[in-house]
């Protein structure tokens, strides 16, 4: 995953970091708690459907998605906007309740805007395999991501989390290269020319995998390194469903997030399947240590 500054100034991301003391805690898995909350994902377009249906919660969407719903062009790029500003208004009303009890010392959350992949889009799985099919080329991806990636910057966000081919977002099924086969110094040597990108990571891959990840990415570039796996549990594309993982839950989460912290990771969270419990337990556990 890429991160570039959004419409901030260009330190915003150190300066989060400086002020968690070296790691700090992101999101989770916001999808998995909608539906705790009733949401129904089952759908192409997965939570960016309560964007229509629910506009009090926010997620990450697509515009082709969007259309393939009937909606317009505009009203697909209006919705995208309203995601980023109910995040901060949410975010917002946060800080200030916040601020009105004494003894709190909390960091001001950052809101960021979140693109998906081009396998996300299609609704098949291949977001986990990288196999897109032999008709989607390199311009084709280009054109998918370009105008979300201008009405997201456009709305404001504090960050911009990208994938490739503007950025990069890394996911991996073996521990050892993105799921499209490329592997990851070739992805990193690409990503590592870009002097507006601050920050790379490992978004969406089973957490057994992250340690050894981020030790990689260490040796191939001097950015900042995100660590955003999911739960562990493997998601069926055909069936539309999570299979369960019978190695991981949140208590190991929580003990893996101290050995992320102190092999590198600048920004640890949460990808699929993952609950604001387990972002608590990290959260606390970094506290600690």
């Amino acid at each position: 995953m890429g991160i570039e500054n959004g419409n901030t100034k260009e330190n915003v991301l150190d300066d989060l970091i400086e002020k968690a003391g070296g790691c700090a805690v992101v999101d989770g898995g916001f999808a998995t708690q909608l539906e705790k909350h009733g949401a129904t994902i089952n759908d192409p377009l997965w939570s960016a459907l309560c964007l229509i249906k629910d506009p009090h919660l926010i997620t990450r969407a697509t515009l082709p998605g969007f259309q393939s719903r009937g909606l317009s062009m505009e009203e697909a790029e209006s919705l995208l906007t309203k995601s980023v500003r109910i995040a901060t208004k949410a975010r917002d009303k946060f800080w200030a309740s916040v601020k009105l009890k004494s003894g709190h010392k909390y960091n001001r959350a950052l809101v960021a805007a979140s693109i998906g992949s081009y396998g996300a889009y299609l609704a098949d799985g291949s977001e986990y395999s990288g196999n897109y099919g032999p008709t989607v080329t390199l311009e084709k991806l280009k054109d998918f991501h370009r105008r979300r990636l201008q009405v997201l910057v456009e709305a404001g966000p504090d960050l911009l989390l990208r994938p490739f081919p503007t950025s990069l977002r890394l996911s991996s099924v073996d521990g050892e290269n993105a799921p499209s086969g490329e592997s990851f110094q070739e992805c990193l040597d690409m990503i590592n020319k870009s002097s507006s990108v601050c920050a790379v990571g490992i978004n969406c891959a089973p957490p057994h995998f992250v340690l050894s990840l981020i030790q990689r990415f260490k040796e191939l570039t001097a950015k900042a390194i995100v660590v955003y796996p999911n739960s562990g549990e493997i998601w069926d594309g055909v069936a539309k469903r999570w299979l369960p993982s019978k190695c991981f839950d949140d208590e190991k989460f929580e003990l893996f997030a101290t050995r992320w912290r102190d092999a590198g990771a600048k920004l640890i969270g949460g990808c699929c399947r993952t609950t604001p419990t387990t972002i608590r337990a990290i959260s606390e556990v970094l506290k600690e240590r």
